[in-house]
């Protein structure tokens, strides 16, 4: 017979959100190089229970992915450094199974294309409204 008194300390411990079971359990990487926007959805993402890391340079976060697992990543479109569709080129071939969502301010017809045609889970424009991110963001952890 099972031990249900460790099996329930475990869930304690998961309920409590551990940082590396949540962090494990989510996988949730966004990048935008405007912190304000970052700040902002590290927000939504804590609000609706995920616990999120945040880049705001594209090669810290391809860096980071050689290193981590990530489930979903949110990236900006219009980056200085480097663009999102480079970052996804890069995620495609070193982390084929991470669910990508692309959020923009300018959205280009091409360019909204060319990221789903390139296996993209989803594509938003700014601004959009917070369930919205939240409830592709299940989806795509659904997957």
């Amino acid at each position: 017979m099972p031990n249900t008194n460790s099996f329930n300390a475990f869930e304690d411990l998961d309920a409590k959100g551990s940082p590396l079971s949540a962090s494990a359990r989510d996988g949730i990487w966004l990048l935008d190089d405007d912190v304000s926007m970052l700040k902002a959805l590290g927000r939504l993402m804590n609000s609706a229970g995920f616990i999120a890391e945040k880049f705001s340079d594209p090669l810290t976060f391809l860096a980071r992915l050689e290193r981590a697992p990530c489930r979903v990543a949110i990236l900006d479109v219009w980056m200085p450094q480097m663009n999102g569709l480079e970052v996804q080129a890069r995620i495609r071939r070193d982390s084929p199974e991470t669910r990508i969502i692309f959020m923009t301010g300018r959205d280009d017809p091409s360019v909204r294309q060319t990221a789903l045609d390139s296996g993209a889970f989803a594509f938003l424009t700014k601004p959009f409204e917070d369930e919205a991110l939240v409830k592709v963001v299940h989806k795509a952890l659904a997957v």
